[in-house]
């Protein structure tokens, strides 16, 4: 990596990370102004929430620029085991707030977090350590396959107890792609995903909620009324944007039909008002936000902080991905939020510390003080 492109990446990564949380804030003002008047009397409630996450959130990009990526390394475990532990305590009475049957909330005074935030993040650490450290054995069953999904799985039956099976998935998919990218035998990794399938079948017919919204995927017409209304009304949200959207707070499947529309939602809200132009816009973003830490990854000298930043950059773009897969009715509905975007402080806040510690990865191989 040359110092000119190192830094040119810093610069997108930041750039990028401010436009995104930006466009945020005011979608969130948008999309959430009438909910929030109707409920709380304030329709500026969400807004001046998701603009206190974005000032924590700009906190925690700053810290993590400058703190060495190194130190995660050394702190890994702590790192691990504090994840695992704020899961766990989620099954404390009194600990969790829930909503809508599921526990994934931590309360505290008013303000909640969701611990499969972090727990993202601790896991791709994890990854990137023992990947590391195992390098040359990482073929090896027992050493570079088993290990890593033993801890795996301790994540993902936690979050499936909360219940999240979405989440859980996703973290399974990062964990995948991270083992993939570290040399993991594709036979182990094939293998586990085929025994795997049962396991994901049952947990997906085992509830009700669950199989009515997979049928609601496959024809959401047919639901209208039930499982397959919030997709219809998405998909009507983009199909009245246009090319050039119905204009910024014009939307009107917001208006009480998108249930949440400034949280998982948020994107259909944004192609309604904003229109194609705008939706080409914030993706045009992410792409290039993904193609910067996607190339820091390729260009590392340091194997940990290849591994960590490629992590780190499939989180966020497998949330991407599969938030607007789902608003636009490619993917059967899940609560995930679109990262920087969507209403909710702990993704807001993990994923701009996640952005300075890509931003601090870019600064350090910039200087050449290469992590040891």
């Amino acid at each position: 990596m040359t110092e000119r492109q190192a830094g040119y990446d810093d610069i997108i990564l930041l750039i990028g990370a401010l436009l995104l949380v930006g466009t945020g804030i005011i979608m969130v003002y948008s999309s959430s102004s009438v909910l929030a008047a109707k409920r709380f009397g304030d329709s500026y409630y969400f807004l001046k929430r998701q603009a206190l996450f974005a000032v924590f959130g700009g906190m925690a990009l700053v810290t993590c620029r400058y703190v060495p990526y190194v130190l995660y390394r050394k702190l890994v475990y702590p790192i691990l085991f504090l994840g695992m532990a704020l899961l766990v305590a989620l099954h404390i009475p009194g600990w969790a707030r829930e909503i809508g049957g599921a526990k994934r909330w931590l309360g505290f005074m008013g303000w909640s977090f969701q611990p499969s935030e972090f727990a993202k993040l601790a896991l791709v650490i994890y990854l990137a350590y023992s990947m590391t450290k195992k390098q040359e054995d990482i073929k090896r069953f027992c050493i570079g396959f088993l290990p890593h999904v033993l801890v795996l799985g301790c994540y993902v039956i936690l979050i499936l107890t909360q219940p999240d099976f979405g989440t859980a998935s996703i973290i399974a998919m990062i964990a995948w792609i991270m083992l993939f990218i570290g040399g993991v035998r594709v036979s182990y990794l094939l293998g586990a995903m085929a025994m795997l399938l049962p396991v994901a079948y049952f947990l997906l017919t085992d509830a009700g909620y669950r199989v009515r919204r997979l049928v609601a995927f496959l024809d959401p017409w047919e639901h209208k009324d039930g499982a397959g209304y919030q997709i219809i009304h998405s998909l009507m949200a983009f199909g009245s944007g246009g090319l050039a959207g119905q204009g910024l707070g014009n939307s009107h499947q917001k208006l009480f039909y998108l249930p949440e529309p400034h949280t998982d939602f948020i994107f259909s809200v944004i192609g309604e008002e904003l229109g194609l132009i705008g939706v080409c816009g914030i993706i045009i973003i992410y792409t290039v936000v993904l193609y910067a830490g996607f190339r820091l990854a390729l260009d590392c000298s340091d194997r940990f902080a290849t591994y960590l930043a490629a992590g780190i950059t499939s989180v966020l773009g497998v949330q991407v991905m599969v938030n607007i897969g789902v608003v636009m009715g490619l993917l059967p509905t899940k609560g995930l939020t679109l990262p920087l975007i969507s209403y909710g402080g702990s993704s807001v806040v993990v994923t701009m510390a996640s952005i300075g510690i890509l931003m601090n990865i870019s600064g350090t191989q910039r200087t050449g003080r290469k992590g040891k």
